[in-house]
């Protein structure tokens, strides 16, 4: 049994996990990663950011197509589905992103264990040792196995350093069961080979909006049970109002202020109970999407027995440095505080190879943007109202409405706006929130000139080319001392 040793040893290949091993090879570091998915890039990339926004892209097409091109002069009647090949494009997109990052590995020399690992403790010489379950002999980069992926054998290495990058799953509510056919995750609901008739979706946050948006838009019936009194209840009010008439006005449902009481699902179709207070309402659907939320993944690493300390929330508790209780083991991403975020996984992974490596770096944490890829999508970043308010901090509010501006409505998408929110005091930028088509681009301007301290007067007085959807951000600049121009 070989016992290879190594700088650096990285669990999980997702957005943290294969940023951190990227680095540390370029930082000179040996390093190797141990990821039972045969494919490198995670969840993110095999089954959720990438995949999900390959077809919310297509289904925008499709729905373009559908209410929007005779607006332009072009007629299509009616728009054709043909689900199977936008299913395979989606696939062909996944396919080049994760052969980039296998590329990569190649280039800077990483080996790649294809297989489940697990922390074993140090041996005599302190390095950490990890026992690893290879889903087939080879170990780097092997083909996966024809009919199984049941581990068939075990390899144990050794690293100075351990970094936990291993990510979430889907919680699953109490007394319902997944069974990836009627009742699913995000991950099945990414791959359905019909469209369904009428899918449920629990859950009015991120996800859930996501895809009821995506099967909304290819011509599926679409409910969204949320327990909170708002969707979006994450971000500041306005724009869940916004987004709420939106999504309503094309034709999806809500439930809100209401909890699935009752599953059955004994046949090809489900029969959900919703309660509302002293209401009770009983819905027929073919699907039924369980999207509340996520939980760390690390019940298959040994921390449990490793005395690696956790919060309440079951997640690793980390220094400044990223490192556990245990000295030289380290965290990032999903198992660790903080907003499930592949981009706060990847800064995380960035930071804590280069304080390992002796370099000064941080995260900002007050500078990552949320973003719901809905349409309009929304984006926000640092605090909002309610939260100032909470926090009894004086603030200046800008706001300007795509209705008022050129481009949008050049493309016939003005529905939506920018709100700036700045500290009374200094004029430090607060916190922005943007709906509209391409608020994801948008809010990236913004998070540079938070994450550089600037001021609203900085902002509004840099000039944005016309015509542009970003002329709405100077605008919005601009109103928070009432000096708006097209407003």
């Amino acid at each position: 049994m070989s016992e290879q040793k190594f700088d650096l040893i990285v669990i999980g290949a997702g957005p943290g996990g294969y940023t951190a091993a990227i680095r540390a090879a370029q930082l000179g570091m040996s390093v190797a990663v141990v990821e039972k998915r045969f494919t490198l890039g995670g969840v993110c990339l095999n089954e959720g950011c990438i995949p999900s926004k390959a077809l919310l892209e297509s289904s925008r097409l499709f729905s373009k197509a559908t209410d929007k091109f005779e607006l332009h002069g072009i007629s299509i009647s009616p728009p054709i589905l043909n689900l199977a090949k936008m299913m395979q494009r989606k696939e062909g997109v996944v396919k080049k992103l994760t052969d980039g990052i296998e590329y990569l590995f190649k280039k800077y020399g990483i080996i790649r264990f294809y297989g489940t690992a697990r922390l074993s403790g140090q041996n005599i010489e302190k390095l950490h040792r990890v026992v690893i379950l290879l889903n087939d002999s080879n170990s780097t980069f092997s083909e996966p196995p024809g009919n199984s992926n049941t581990p068939t054998s075990l390899f144990i290495i050794q690293g100075t350093k351990i970094l936990l990058a291993t990510g979430s799953d889907p919680v699953e509510p109490p007394g319902i069961v997944l069974d990836g056919n009627v009742v699913v995750s995000a991950r099945e609901a990414l791959l359905f080979d019909k469209l369904p008739e009428h899918l449920v979706v629990l859950g009015g946050s991120y996800i859930g909006l996501e895809m009821a948006s995506l099967w909304r838009r290819l011509g599926a019936q679409v409910t969204v049970v949320e327990m909170q009194p708002q969707i979006l209840s994450c971000m500041d009010r306005q724009v869940s109002e916004v987004l709420y008439r939106a999504l309503r006005k094309q034709g999806i449902h809500f439930r809100l202020n209401s909890r699935l009481s009752l599953v059955d699902h004994s046949g090809k179709k489900a029969v959900v109970r919703i309660t509302c207070n002293a209401d009770v309402e009983e819905i027929d659907c073919d699907r039924l999407l369980i999207a509340i939320g996520r939980r760390p993944f690390i019940e298959e690493t040994g921390i449990n027995d490793s005395g690696i300390l956790l919060d309440a929330n079951g997640r690793i508790i980390v220094d400044c440095d990223y490192q556990t209780s245990l000295s030289g083991i380290y965290a990032v991403g999903d198992i660790i505080p903080g907003p499930m975020l592949a981009h706060k996984a990847s800064d995380e992974a960035v930071t804590c190879i280069e304080r390992i490596a002796g370099r000064t770096s941080a995260v900002n944490y007050n500078c990552i943007p949320g973003i719901v890829y809905t349409f309009p999508e929304a984006a926000s970043l640092g605090n909002s109202e309610e939260q100032l308010r909470e926090s009894a901090i004086s603030y200046n509010v800008g706001k300007y409405n795509f209705s008022a501006n050129g481009r949008a409505r050049c493309m016939e998408e003005t529905e939506g706006f920018v709100k700036i929110l700045a500290d009374k005091e200094n004029d430090r930028i607060l916190g922005v929130h943007i709906v509209c088509s391409h608020a994801s681009d948008l809010i990236s301007e913004v998070a540079v000139v938070m994450n550089f301290g600037a001021t609203v007067r900085d902002l509004s007085s840099t000039s944005h080319p016309h015509p542009t959807l970003s002329e709405a951000i100077k605008e919005a600049a601009l109103d928070v001392h009432n000096e708006a121009i097209h407003y």
